[in-house]
Order: C-alpha cells, then sequence, then structure tokens
C-alpha cells in the first residue's frame, strides 16, 4: 500500500508567507490537541478538593496563565515563522539547542505510549476481549494516530476538522445530562470538598498538566497568517477549550466519582458514543504529540525527513506502551514538566531583550556552538522551579525570563561564531 503524501511543513527553516493557513483552520487544529483525556483526570483530581464556586475561579486562573504563556509563544512564532524547537537555536545555540530537543521529544514521545496503551486497554476492558489482544491494538493504534502527523499540517487539520464539532456536540449532550444528574445548579453548589488540595498545588496540576503542549503549539501557531491571528488561536484553545477539559473532569467527578468523559459516556448509557469519544479524544491529540516528537527530532538530527521521523517516533512510542513502560512514564513526564516551562521562559526573554523581538533569517543567521548565558538561566530557573514551594512551573518560567537577560549581561565569555 502506498504511503499518503507527505508536506515539508518547513522543519528547518521559517514558513513562508504563501503556506500560511486561515484562523479557522488553525483554531480547530489546536482545539483538537487541547481536547486530552489526560487533562479531565487532572480536572478530576481538583474537582474533589473544591466547592463548585471555587473551583471555577481556580480553572479560570489556570488556564488564563497557561493560554497567556502559550500566546506568548504563538505571538513569537507567527513573526518569525519558526518553531519552538528552531527558536531554541537562537536562544541555547546550534548545538545547545539539542537540550531543548531531548526535552520535548522525550516528554512528547512519551505521552503518544500513554495514549496508545489507554485505548488499547479500554477497548479490551469494555468489550472484554482476551489479555493478549492489547499488545495487537497497541501496534494498530501506534501506527494507525500517526498518520495525520506523517502526512503533516494538512492531514492535522482534515482531521480536526470532522472530529473537533463531534467531540464538542458529545460534550455538551454528556454535560447536559451530567447537569440533570446532579439536581442543577444547587445540586453543584449544595457539595463539599472530599479531600483537601491547597491552590497552589491546584494552579500546579492545571498549568504543569499540559505546559509541555503549550510550549510546542508553535508547531502550528507559526503558520497564522498575523501574530494576531495566532493568538487568538492559541487562547481559544488553551484558555477555553484546556478549561472546558478541565471543567469536564470535575464535573465527572461530581456526579459519577468519574472525570474521563469516555466513561462518564458509559455510565450514561452511551456506550458507543463514549468509545467515539474515546477514539477522537486521543487520535487528535495523538497525532499532535508525534508531529511535535518530529519537529523537535528534525532539529536535533538536522534533517528534512519530517516523515520519517514520524513513523521513528511512533514506533518508539509504540514500544515503550508494548513494554508496560506507560504506568511508569506519566510520573516521570508530570516532573519533565517542570524542566519545560524555564526553557519556554529562556525563548521568550532571549526573544525579546537580546533579538529585541525580531530574530534574523536562519539560514543567513551567525550563531554559537552554545550560548552559555541562556544555558546556566535555564540550569539556575530549573533549580529554582524544583526546589519551589510555590507553583513550580510559573516559577521557573519567571525566574527563566528573569535570569536570562541578567546573564547575558553578567557573563563575559566571548560569543563568537563557531561552525558546527
Amino acid at each position: 500500500m502506498a504511503l499518503p503524501h507527505v508536506d515539508d511543513d518547513h522543519p528547518l527553516s521559517e514558513v513562508p508567507a504563501t503556506a500560511r493557513k486561515p484562523f479557522g483552520s488553525l483554531a480547530l487544529l489546536l482545539l483538537g490537541f487541547t481536547f486530552f483525556t489526560a487533562t479531565m483526570f487532572a480536572g478530576g483530581r481538583i474537582g474533589e478538593a473544591f466547592g463548585f464556586g471555587e473551583l471555577l475561579l481556580l480553572i479560570v486562573i489556570g488556564n488564563l496563565l497557561l493560554g497567556a504563556y502559550a500566546a506568548i509563544i504563538a505571538w513569537m512564532a507567527a513573526r518569525s515563522g519558526l518553531n519552538t524547537a528552531l527558536m531554541a537555536r537562537f536562544a541555547l545555540g546550534n548545538r545547545g539547542s539539542a537540550l531543548s530537543d531531548l526535552l520535548l521529544g522525550i516528554t512528547q514521545v512519551g505521552w503518544y505510549a500513554w495514549g496508545v496503551a489507554t485505548i488499547a486497554h479500554v477497548l479490551v476492558g469494555t468489550f472484554s476481549l482476551p489479555d493478549g489482544l492489547a499488545p495487537v491494538l497497541m501496534v494498530l493504534f501506534g501506527f494507525g494516530f500517526c498518520l495525520t502527523a506523517f502526512v503533516g499540517y494538512r492531514g492535522l487539520a482534515r482531521l480536526s476538522q470532522l472530529a473537533v464539532p463531534a467531540m464538542t456536540v458529545l460534550i455538551v449532550i454528556s454535560m447536559v445530562l451530567a447537569w440533570q444528574d446532579a439536581g442543577g445548579l444547587s445540586g453543584l453548589t449544595s457539595r463539599t470538598a472530599e479531600s483537601s488540595l491547597g491552590w497552589t498545588a491546584g494552579i500546579t496540576i492545571i498549568f504543569g498538566t499540559f505546559v509541555s503542549g503549550a510550549t510546542q503549539a508553535s508547531n502550528w501557531s507559526r503558520f497564522a497568517r498575523t501574530p494576531a491571528q495566532a493568538v487568538t488561536a492559541t487562547l481559544l484553545a488553551f484558555f477555553i477549550g484546556n478549561g472546558l477539559m478541565v471543567l469536564i473532569g470535575a464535573m465527572g467527578a461530581f456526579v459519577y466519582q468519574q472525570p474521563d468523559i469516555v466513561e462518564v459516556l458509559i455510565l450514561q448509557g452511551l456506550t458507543l458514543f463514549g468509545l467515539i469519544m474515546l477514539f477522537l479524544n486521543l487520535w487528535t491529540t495523538q497525532d499532535n504529540t508525534i508531529y511535535n516528537f518530529a519537529a523537535a527530532g528534525c532539529n536535533l538530527l538536522r534533517t528534512r525527513r519530517r516523515g520519517q521521523v514520524t513513523l521513528a517516533g511512533a514506533a518508539v512510542g509504540t514500544l515503550l506502551a508494548l513494554a508496560g513502560m506507560d504506568q511508569l512514564l506519566v510520573p516521570f513526564l508530570v516532573a519533565l514538566g517542570t524542566c519545560i516551562p524555564p526553557l519556554g521562559g529562556v525563548i521568550i526573554g532571549d526573544y525579546l531583550f537580546r533579538y529585541r523581538s525580531r530574530y534574523p533569517a536562519l539560514e543567513s543567521a551567525t550563531l554559537p556552538a552554545v550560548h552559555w548565558p541562556s544555558i546556566v538561566a535555564y540550569v539556575l530557573a530549573t533549580l529554582g522551579a524544583w526546589y519551589s514551594p510555590w507553583v513550580p512551573p510559573l516559577t521557573g518560567l519567571l525566574l527563566a525570563f528573569v535570569l536570562t537577560p541578567l546573564c547575558n549581561r553578567l557573563m563575559t565569555i566571548p560569543q563568537r561564531a563557531i561552525v558546527s
């Protein structure tokens, strides 16, 4: 069987004006990315710890912070035409950007393994299939989910145009039924918290669960025709879309003691719709996730063969799922999430203070192999986040943003061009 046509998608260069995409296409693609099962579980966790009114305020604040962070990177990406992996070359140096590629690539292939294992185990459990069929399903979905990412932006956009409206309809149906089962607004507001979780921990969960995705959403926001469109589409996805996922998870935990909307739909007697929701929910996130891996991999290997890197990433993710490492990877990836916001802070600080909000053309730019001031700023910010008692992801982001221009000013290492 012949493979579908692969779009180049400019993995090692700026997106030219002729390749920019309309706002609607970009917005639906980003929404499909943020419609993510793991975010619902995060919502269920904080939903058990707060009253309904307090929960709504927490969701607004947490997702506004996440959306603002993603929107800043989207604005940079649309102005420059570069994704985060390529912007890291300016901040960290030609070879120093490998740090960014490894952090982002490992995180994304890990989440891919989690998604592949999740759908296989759910199908086996729901239909009482033999346990031995799970590995077969993992291979099937491991390579099946990556096909739209293999095609490129065009494949991701077409799937999102179908999946996002369908998922929205299913969400509305489920939430209406949950609202009725809860006894309406009075029933929701009368419930009491069942566990203890502070505001700091709540915001950390909301911000940290999807901060890796927010850091790499530049892979698509760089296709925006204007920075304003990039910012608007990103806020729609990461403030509204991600916030909706958190609320859905919380509502499921309130009413059914189950944060996953797929399980909620099954409990509501809508098993078929629940499986459709699971399939669309995971596919629209899985293909974006492995596309992110390919973007980082292309920069690391300096190759334009984005399609082949996508398939290689899907193979690695599938092997991790088959090995059962998805159970071990998620705690590791959440911890790794503490290390990613400082990377975004370094890139933002470098762009605003050192490059004055305008990169030179990447092809003609003279860059050092390693830009040590940014590396030092990143390490210090990550350590600060790791030991911070107050919202570690935000601490790391803000520290990196402040330390980047400071380290550039204080460090006297000559930043001469080194051919690498």
